[in-house]
């Protein structure tokens, strides 16, 4: 059986052309879409490429790749990541790593921002096998613990807890902690995403409402190029 996630990179890979500023995100797909990258000569030597995540870069600058800071830029020409899963409307739900505020940002700077993966990630409708993931301020956890619970229910909502035998709960980059919120059945997405934007003190969360414009998923019957409807 094909590798379905080196065939979906090796997709993505074929809509970039020399000279583009080029975001990848993290996981076992973009790792692939970097080695595909290091062998096409005229890409390799000219793209220049930006990332939210610590491996990718890290594989990255091992390939002797041309890495940008996000920071010093305003807009990139497209970004690459996968996704736990999106739906028919390409709202994707990225709630794995816990680094999704640095994955938005690169998706809001992207002329265009595609999903990348295997055909299971699609679904006709996010369901309630992910959470919706925020990352909130230290000082506002009792409070949005008490407006998850409150706006959602019924909604088990969770402080994302460290590695085994660490004590402690699990701190992004920026110091600030992350709640795992679980549903039975997902909220509409457009809800909320509205809601959960507008409780004080969640820097971001894990719905990607309204940002990808097109899918690559590799299936057993081949690559399948999904645009926005």
């Amino acid at each position: 059986m094909s590798d379905l996630k080196m065939e979906a990179a090796k997709a993505a890979v074929k809509l970039m052309k020399p000279g583009m500023v080029v975001g990848l995100g993290a996981g076992t797909t973009m790792a692939h879409m970097v080695n595909l990258l290091k062998g096409d000569a005229a890409l390799f030597g000219s793209l220049k490429l930006v990332t939210s995540s610590f491996s990718t870069r890290r594989l990255l600058l091992s390939e002797g790749f041309v890495v940008l800071e996000a920071g010093w830029l305003t807009q990139v020409d497209m970004y690459f990541d996968g996704c736990d899963q999106f739906d028919w409307r390409l709202t994707a739900l990225k709630s794995g790593g816990g680094v999704f505020v640095s994955e938005k940002v690169l998706a809001a700077m992207a002329g265009e921002f595609v999903l990348v993966g295997d055909i299971s990630k699609k679904v006709d409708r996010l369901d309630g096998r992910y959470p919706l993931v925020v990352e909130i301020l230290p000082e506002a956890l009792g409070y949005v613990s008490d407006r998850l619970k409150k706006s959602f229910s019924p909604v088990r909502s969770e402080l994302r807890m460290g590695a085994p035998g660490k004590d402690g709960a699990t701190v992004t980059e920026r110091g600030n902690y992350l709640i795992d919120s679980w549903f039975s059945a997902f909220p509409e997405p457009a809800m909320l995403n509205d809601r959960v934007t507008g409780i004080p003190g969640i820097l971001e969360h894990s719905l990607f409402f309204n940002m990808a414009h097109r899918a690559v998923v590799a299936g057993p019957d081949g690559v399948e190029i999904i645009g926005r409807p």
